[in-house]
């Protein structure tokens, strides 16, 4: 007997089954059914602290949640191809990359006790020139490369954001910024490639890092450009419930202590 193929209808309405039967699934409709408690192993009604589940293992994304009081209770980082499509556009690109890994990270979290209503925020960013996508570079050549197109012209940095809610609610936005590098020398080129800070770096550099000699001018979030929009995923996880500012309280009290 042969298996369903993926995509077909029956394989379809076999993935929905199997979601809405998930303990994150389960969990979700207990805490609608009680007014937006959940409960506990004896069935009582528990305000349970807000879970945040990152599905991504970069140390920029880290670093620029922790600045804001931000720990993510666990990362989820999520493989997944970043190749773009035939004639797919930058900010179309990115944003079908962020809810990928959002959706690798609720699968995989989809059954864990500890962290099955966790809200997961996933984040991808491209740099790009037009229409062309500056992918991260693999070898000196691509990064090479991508610095030559960016010298003496301005390029924007996409970041989407995508939120999922406990109840798999989608929040999504695109953050653009616009960058302008100075023109680059022979000499400059070949000093940050030696430097190796191009790698695993969008476009070939990081803004945060010695490619801040490079920079003209910037329109925007500057934190996008890092990696990840601060203020707009602030405001979102605001949004949703999910207690930013009760972090902030603590760490004052904290410091008083």
């Amino acid at each position: 007997m042969t298996s369903p193929k993926a995509g077909s209808p029956i394989a379809t309405s076999s993935l929905i089954d199997d979601r809405r039967t998930t303990l994150r699934a389960q969990r979700a409709s207990s805490k609608a059914a009680s007014g937006g408690r959940g409960r506990n192993g004896a069935g009582d009604v528990v305000q349970a602290r807000p879970k945040l589940v990152l599905a991504s293992g970069s140390p920029r994304r880290l670093h620029l949640l922790d600045q804001v009081g931000i720990s993510p209770d666990a990362l989820r980082p999520a493989s997944v191809d970043e190749t773009p499509g035939n004639n797919e556009a930058p900010r179309g690109l990115v944003v079908r990359l962020a809810q990928a890994k959002a959706e690798v990270a609720r699968d995989q979290i989809a059954n864990d006790e500890a962290l099955a209503d966790a809200h997961i925020l996933a984040a991808d960013t491209i740099v790009s020139v037009g229409r062309r996508v500056l992918i991260k570079p693999e070898s000196v050549d691509e990064a090479v490369t991508s610095l030559q197109l960016l010298s003496g012209r301005s390029h924007r940095v996409l970041t989407a954001v995508h939120l999922l809610t406990p109840a798999d609610k989608v929040r999504r936005r695109v953050i653009e910024t616009k960058v302008r590098f100075k023109r680059l020398s022979i000499e400059e080129i070949d000093s940050y490639i030696a430097s190796r800070e191009w790698r695993d770096k969008a476009g070939g550099y990081a803004i945060q890092g010695l490619a801040a000699a490079f920079v003209r001018k910037i329109t925007g979030s500057y934190t996008n450009v890092v990696g990840l929009p601060v203020s707009e995923v602030v405001q979102m996880l605001v949004g949703e419930g999910f207690p930013v500012f009760y972090n902030w309280l603590k760490l004052g009290e904290e410091t008083e202590t």
